[in-house]
């Protein structure tokens, strides 16, 4: 992830995205880089637009972040459920206890 972060903090002030840089900005925050991962980003970067693949990712979370929300609902009744469900056993057992007492 690191890498990645490297990448953008280049890009975004301006200066190039190669091997050289993305170590030096890796080696300022102390991590220690490695050069396989460095160059296999710097390649996978060739090319690509950053500014686009950003704005893309940007509209596209929304929609993804839409049925976490709706899962949410059903776990949520699920725990209301559970709790009436306790509730219903506390008045048994107080009950069962009462009858011990006379």
């Amino acid at each position: 992830m690191e890498y990645i972060y490297a990448a953008m903090l280049l890009h975004k002030a301006g200066q190039k995205v190669d091997e050289a840089s993305v170590k030096k900005v890796l080696e300022a925050a102390g991590v220690t880089a490695d050069d396989g991962r460095v160059k296999a980003l710097v390649a996978a970067l060739d090319g690509v637009n950053i500014d686009e693949a950003i704005a893309k990712a940007a509209t596209a979370a929304p929609v993804a972040a839409a049925p976490a929300a709706s899962a949410a609902a059903p776990a949520a009744e699920a725990k209301e459920e559970k709790k009436e469900e306790e509730k219903k056993d506390d008045g048994a057992a107080a009950a069962g206890l009462g009858a011990l007492f006379g």
